[in-house]
């Protein structure tokens, strides 16, 4: 027998990655296959459940073409994006699209379901004082979450809402491919903000919740405890992916759970941020708390009793993506075609700390924390002349920085205390330029995990063998190392300290042109 291993599934919103982690965290092998996400004009962000079963299909069997053992497998963890939707039929289908964290096209909806005569901050009394109670958070007024992907299907879509037999995030739809059970946590269904997230609670959807946002109790899928062994693999998956049948599948976490896990930082008030598609910084408390806000609460964590900061920057390393294959990129052919992302960072290099005054603001797809307002949009400004290409790289990752510090600063009042440093996971932990740039715009320390990329995959199996049995959290911190510090250059806080002052005034000066200029009903 070789090393015992977790099959490791992480269904990010860029598509699927898989690996293979001892219980060492040592990733053996790791695959990836991108997904993509069809947008709309008037809101919508949808995907095809179809094409995440095919990566994680040719994940798994890359792996295992690799040299990973299939008998020494241990179980399945599975992690990924939250907060979207999955319409299934009564044969395990999808009736459709995904409805993702990020379509907004029912915020009518929703705004009508959760307000009143008289609103505080778009909320009734009546609805708050309802929600805060049980969960600790709201349904967004902006319909990009389960409440909102359920009405808009039932207002826009009867036919297909009427054969949905169960409404699914895609963790848990995961976790019914691989073992036939349509089973939800009150992890997986955070967003939906339907379970009693009170501590000591035994889980359980709150039948006042369900009935006053209108949804329908009939297609919510069973709840069960966070870290329940859903069963083992079903014979023809276990088949088809070519693991043994007996492999037990854990029910599926958020990757803010799981990204907790492989940051390491498992301590109470021990802080770690992410740069990915989106970000955030997160921490375990101790506490159940709301900050309606700023969009940010407490939600159930993965030791008993303890919560997470929730919260979300809707664009964060996508922002480099975005500029590479919008701005630079071009049609990727000819003279002019686009660096790699290292020849992309070394051209950011170049340019000086403060990107020569150019200041860029990341809100290519609005913004959810420490403001929701879909209304918002990216720019770069106070361009000029002398602004080249290594300017507009810098001021996207300085960019992305300074919302990082825009949000630290709420979540450091959140949590009433200083993190005086933060492990950092994610795609744009690869870049020690980006990590330094995080170091002195938040002027913290940051300690990059080792393989970054993929922290979340080791976190979905770490949580997987805690879940089994085979670990325990008090095993977690040496199974995560921290590879790299980067400490704050005393020398650059006199350039990033005036433009994070001008950053922070941003969105008071601008939101309301961008509500008129991106309003839905022109």
């Amino acid at each position: 027998m070789g090393k015992p291993w977790i099959l490791a599934i992480d269904l990010g919103t860029g598509g699927p990655k898989t690996a293979a982690v001892t219980l060492c965290g040592e990733i053996l092998a790791h695959a990836a296959h991108t997904v993509a996400t069809h947008y709309t004009d008037s809101g919508g962000a949808c995907q095809e459940p179809s094409q995440w079963w095919t990566g994680i299909r040719a994940g798994v069997r890359q792996l295992i073409a690799g040299g990973v053992a299939p008998d020494d497998i241990a179980g399945v963890g599975i992690t990924g994006q939250w907060g979207s939707t999955v319409p299934v039929d009564a044969d395990g289908l999808p009736v459709g699209e995904c409805l993702l964290w990020a379509d907004t096209r029912a915020a009518p909806l929703s705004r009508a379901a959760m307000g009143g005569a008289v609103n505080v901050v778009g909320y009734a009394p009546r609805n708050l004082v309802r929600w805060l109670r049980y969960t600790g958070g709201a349904p967004s007024l902006y319909g990009a979450d389960p409440l909102g992907h359920e009405l808009l299907l039932r207002a826009q879509d009867g036919e297909r809402y009427a054969r949905t037999a169960t409404l699914m995030e895609p963790l848990d739809y995961i976790g019914m491919l691989l073992t036939g059970r349509r089973a939800a946590t009150p992890a997986s269904m955070i967003l939906s903000w339907l379970t009693d997230n009170r501590a000591g609670v035994k889980p359980a959807y709150v039948a006042s919740l369900v009935r006053h946002s209108g949804r329908d109790r009939r297609k919510l899928p069973e709840l069960v405890p966070t870290g329940t062994v859903l069963g083992p693999l079903l014979p023809a998956i276990a088949a088809d992916l070519g693991l043994p049948s007996s492999t037990p599948v854990v029910a599926g976490a958020p990757d803010l759970h799981t990204g907790y896990l492989g940051s390491g930082a498992v301590a109470p008030f021990a802080g770690h941020m992410t740069i990915s598609t989106t970000s955030w910084i997160s921490c375990e408390v101790p506490f159940k708390r709301t900050d309606l806000f700023h969009q940010m609460a407490s939600v159930p964590g993965v030791r008993p009793g303890s919560y997470l900061v929730a919260n979300n920057h809707e664009t964060a390393g996508v922002c480099l993506l975005w500029l590479h294959d919008a701005v630079i990129a071009g049609n990727g052919t000819g003279p002019h075609a686009a660096p790699d992302y290292t020849a992309l960072t070394e051209l950011a290099a170049r340019a000086p700390a403060g990107a020569g005054g150019v200041l860029f603001t990341p809100w290519l797809n609005g913004e959810r924390s420490p403001v929701e307002d879909r209304s918002l949009r990216a720019a770069f400004l106070n361009m000029s002349m002398t602004t080249d290409r290594s300017h507009l790289i810098r001021a996207v990752m300085e960019g992305v920085a300074f919302n990082a510090r825009w949000l630290l600063d709420a979540v450091e009042r959140f949590i009433r205390r200083p993190l005086p440093s933060l492990r950092l996971l994610g795609g744009g932990a690869v870049s020690d330029l980006w990590c330094q740039i995080h170091a002195d715009v938040l002027d913290r320390r940051i300690e990059v995990v080792a393989d970054p990329m993929q922290a979340n995959l080791r976190g979905a199996a770490l949580f997987a063998a805690v879940s089994l049995g085979l670990l325990s959290l008090d095993d977690v911190p040496a199974r995560a190392p921290v590879a790299a510090l980067f400490e704050p250059e005393p020398s650059r806080r006199e350039v990033y300290e005036p433009m994070y002052r001008e950053f922070s005034h941003v969105y008071g000066r601008l939101h309301g042109m961008y509500a008129r200029l991106n309003r839905r009903d022109r």
